[in-house]
């Protein structure tokens, strides 16, 4: 079992930046690859990135390539979404998630565990 806690969400003008943070309990998170997700109101949710096992794989939406960056601290327990040039359309619920596949996956299904969630609100 994983659990996952989001944090670093928060309000942004357009242009601005933020990092996300994503917290694992347990002691077999280098086990898992990991992603991030989103969900805009009114739409489904989304894949934004994904980080495999080792950190060594990433990759990302076409739509936040160039400006985000995932990351991953196995010794902490924690990756992070590292957001810059952000955009009003950004602006969505910000979901990590892990998964056994190695590398990481855009398909939601993969994924067997899920965080609550972190708003992300980038103002115009």
């Amino acid at each position: 079992q994983v659990q996952l806690v989001e944090s670093g969400g928060g309000l942004v003008q357009a242009g601005g930046s933020l990092r996300l943070s994503c917290a694992a309990s347990g002691r077999t998170f280098s086990s898992y690859a990991m992603g991030w997700f989103r969900q805009a109101p009114g739409k489904e949710r989304e894949f934004v990135a994904a980080i495999s096992w080792g950190g060594g794989n990433t990759y990302y939406a076409d739509s936040v390539k160039g400006r985000f960056t995932i990351s991953r601290n196995n010794a902490k327990n924690t990756v992070y979404l590292q957001m810059n040039s952000l955009k009003p359309e950004d602006t969505a619920v910000y979901y990590c998630a892990a998964t056994r596949t190695l590398y990481g996956s855009s398909s939601e299904a993969l994924y067997d565990y899920w965080g609550q969630g972190t708003q992300v609100t980038v103002s115009s």
